[in-house]
């Protein structure tokens, strides 16, 4: 039976991550859902309500909650599931749906960037790590946290992230693809955080989501919840992709593993033809680039996929076998739960045998560094087999 990693899940976050493990001078600037006297869940972040009437966002965060208006006006937080907040339902949910190891990302904290206190940012991203960490403590060898980063003051950032590999045991940490106070992630005020990345050896995935403040591309023109959903995640992906490779990211720190999430793979192929085809006849305005983006893009960089995304097959013919990770996003809206396996598998139908294996567990493995826990454990990753 093949394995299977879900290289990009989510949980939603439970109360306490934000009452219990956040210093208390900074819980209030922290998530919070609040309930309306009508049954509504409004969403407050930064002390601010981001309350949005045409969408219900609790219903955004379970299982294909938006697909019935009417159904989806009832939803609240009472609604999400065990399984986005419970590591035993979690594990339970994993069984089920034969998914040997999970790296988990968060759902509301997603948008911490919108803190604009980077010591508040910075706290409550160490209560959101030291929860997660506990959350894996359950499981260690299936279930992986992944650390935000307060990006916004690099020093910081550095420091929180030798916390997270250091002392918890991360192994990615992860970043917006947005502008943090208006620079984009190839500005050389980056450089710390980047070298300490390589230096450590962690994965830095780059991962978006809709519902922020921070700049994003395509917000002037689509406000509406339907287009921007469509457009954030992958034209905010491609800024950061062109960013940390024509902007000589990975020219400088040539070890660096950097995965772009939740944004499909069938951009890729037009977008490194473009930096090419840019590279080949304007090298003059880079000349820190040594190499075209694509050769960046495979030696270094890893994008995830929808499992409902036509162009899989021609993003393999085009060389990225190796590059594509999967992710359920359990729990959103769009996760094709009951079957999320199943899903794939269908998905990687006709795909050469090692390009099945690759994007199913192996890219995976490679990205996160997770060979080295498979061969110190002992366990095996193949469903039933643990």
């Amino acid at each position: 039976m093949a394995q299977v990693i879900d290289g990009d899940g989510h949980i939603v976050e439970p109360r306490e991550v934000w009452t219990e493990y956040v210093e208390p001078a900074y819980r209030h600037l922290a998530m919070q859902f609040r309930r309306t006297p009508a049954g509504r869940d409004e969403l407050w972040v930064n002390g601010e309500n981001r309350d949005d009437p045409t969408i219900n966002f609790a219903a955004s965060l379970i299982p294909r909650g938006l697909d019935d208006p009417t159904r989806a006006e009832k939803i609240n937080s009472d609604d999400f599931p065990a399984a986005a907040h419970d590591p035993r339902a979690r594990l339970k949910l994993m069984d089920e749906e034969r998914i040997d190891v999970a790296v988990l990302y968060p759902t509301l904290w997603l948008i911490y960037g919108d803190i604009t206190d980077t010591k508040a940012s910075a706290a409550i991203c160490r209560g959101y790590s030291n929860w997660m960490a506990d959350f894996c403590k359950t499981d260690p060898r299936r279930l992986y946290g992944v650390a935000p980063m307060p990006l916004r003051d690099v020093d910081l950032a550095v420091a929180e992230m030798r916390r997270a590999v250091k002392e918890l045991g991360f192994k990615a940490v992860f970043i917006r693809p947005n502008p943090y106070n208006g620079r984009r992630l190839h500005d050389p005020a980056y450089d710390p955080f980047w070298r300490e990345a390589e230096a450590l050896d962690v994965a830095v995935a780059v991962h978006s989501s809709y519902f922020t403040h921070m700049p994003t591309l395509g917000e002037d023109r689509y406000r509406d919840v339907f287009s921007y959903h469509i457009v954030c995640h992958p034209f905010e992906q491609q800024g950061a992709c062109m960013d940390v490779i024509c902007g000589g990211v990975l020219e400088k720190f040539p070890k660096l593993r950097i995965g772009f999430l939740e944004s499909g793979v069938g951009w890729l192929g037009y977008w490194l033809d473009r930096l090419d085809g840019h590279y080949d006849k304007m090298r003059s305005f880079v000349p820190w680039m040594k190499k075209s983006a694509t050769e960046y893009f495979l030696n270094n960089c890893w994008i995830s996929m929808d499992p409902d995304e036509r162009t899989l097959k021609a993003m393999v013919e085009l060389g990225a076998e190796r590059n594509i990770l999967w992710g359920s996003d359990y729990p959103h809206f769009d996760c094709a739960y009951p079957g999320i396996v199943r899903e794939i598998e269908e998905a990687c139908e006709g795909l050469p045998d090692s390009a099945r294996r690759n994007i199913m567990a192996d890219n995976a493995r490679r990205f996160y560094k997770l060979e080295a826990e498979e061969r110190s454990s002992g366990f095996a990753l193949t469903a039933g087999g643990r």
